[in-house]
């Protein structure tokens, strides 16, 4: 048998053809008798060459089929990834601790576009509420919290002036710090004396996760210029340490100063609302981040953003206000029901 019918074999049998047209058994069975009879001497060196030409001819096979599996599977990977980077709206971090999001959709049947809050924690907001309500200052401790406010919106008044835009950003960061802290110090307390807290440590993060979201709509609408976030760092850096003493010291004047400071917001946000129905701001799409949070119509504008965030603001100052009358009694915050869900 020649080198030539060996390769032919060898191919053929492992492409999964028939090798009758190439060489039949009784044709080997010939060809080695032939050796055998009529060329004895020949007959080793005849079967090594045999075996090297079928050894050779194997390895080419195993290499061809082996490059041609490996560019298949890369073909196919680019293919699943690019389906997937497709269907995310992103690339997909694969990761060795299985941890994945399951794919969420929208009622539409569309993918949840948004990592930073889900579709249950989306809500329509309660326009309803009184606007008007105040807490007129009785105790010394109202009076400091009230004046307190007072001065601290002076000069914000005369940095931003009508530029609410700017103010309601700055107000949004000062704004989603006292949550944070009061929810962060409950639930040490409640740590440290294995006791519940009445549902008031959510509650109250429920505040501060809301107000963030306040802030990631109005960025936005507004970018802030570089010295804007530079005040902002500053201002966070300044009423963190100072809210979370105060809250350690005395609660009561904590809420208190909260609610009163909510107060300011919704008269901030009213004046907002005033300059975009007068034409001074004008009254730009909504962003997509607000429409699916508050559940807003695919049209709504800056109108309706600034209209449901004013509504948020009056909820946060009755919750405070509710929290530092607990205190005022003589109580603790888990005597009475959190508000949970109260936006």
């Amino acid at each position: 048998m020649n080198p030539y019918m060996a390769r032919s074999l060898m191919r053929s049998l492992l492409h999964g053809q028939s090798c009758n047209r190439y060489i039949s058994s009784s044709a080997i069975v010939r060809s080695a008798e032939t050796l055998t009879v009529r060329h004895p001497s020949c007959y080793f060196f005849s079967v090594s060459h045999f075996r090297r030409s079928l050894s050779s001819v194997s390895s080419e096979a195993e290499t061809a089929l082996a490059e041609k599996d490996r560019k298949e599977n890369s073909v196919s990977d680019s293919k699943e990834r690019e389906i997937g980077a497709k269907e995310a709206g992103s690339v997909s971090v694969s990761s060795y601790w299985g941890v994945s999001r399951p794919k969420i959709t929208r009622e539409d049947g569309t993918v949840w576009p948004w990592n930073c809050f889900m579709p249950w924690d989306t809500y329509g907001a309660d326009l309803t509420i009184d606007l008007s309500k105040h807490h007129v200052p009785k105790t010394f401790l109202d009076k400091v919290a009230f004046r307190t406010v007072k001065l601290l919106r002076i000069p914000t008044d005369v940095f931003f002036q009508r530029r609410y835009g700017c103010r309601a950003m700055m107000l949004e960061t000062v704004a989603a710090v006292p949550g944070m802290v009061g929810g962060m110090l409950l639930h040490l307390r409640s740590l440290r004396k294995f006791q519940q807290s009445g549902g008031w440590i959510k509650a109250l993060l429920e505040e501060a996760e809301n107000e963030r979201m306040h802030l990631m709509t109005m960025v936005e609408l507004v970018h802030p210029k570089w010295y804007e976030r530079l005040l902002v760092l500053t201002v966070q850096g300044v009423f963190f340490n100072a809210f979370f003493v105060l809250y350690i010291l005395s609660p009561k004047l904590a809420h208190r100063v909260v609610g009163y400071l909510e107060e300011e917001a919704i008269h901030s946000y009213t004046e907002y609302l005033k300059d975009i129905e007068s034409g001074a701001i004008e009254n730009v799409p909504a962003p997509a981040i607000a429409i699916d949070y508050w559940r807003l119509s695919k049209d709504a504008t800056l109108k309706d953003v600034v209209t449901v965030i004013r509504a948020d603001e009056a909820h946060h100052r009755d919750v405070n206000h509710f929290a530092s009358d607990i205190h005022f009694q003589g109580k603790e915050l888990k005597e009475a029901p959190a508000p949970l869900g109260y936006h």
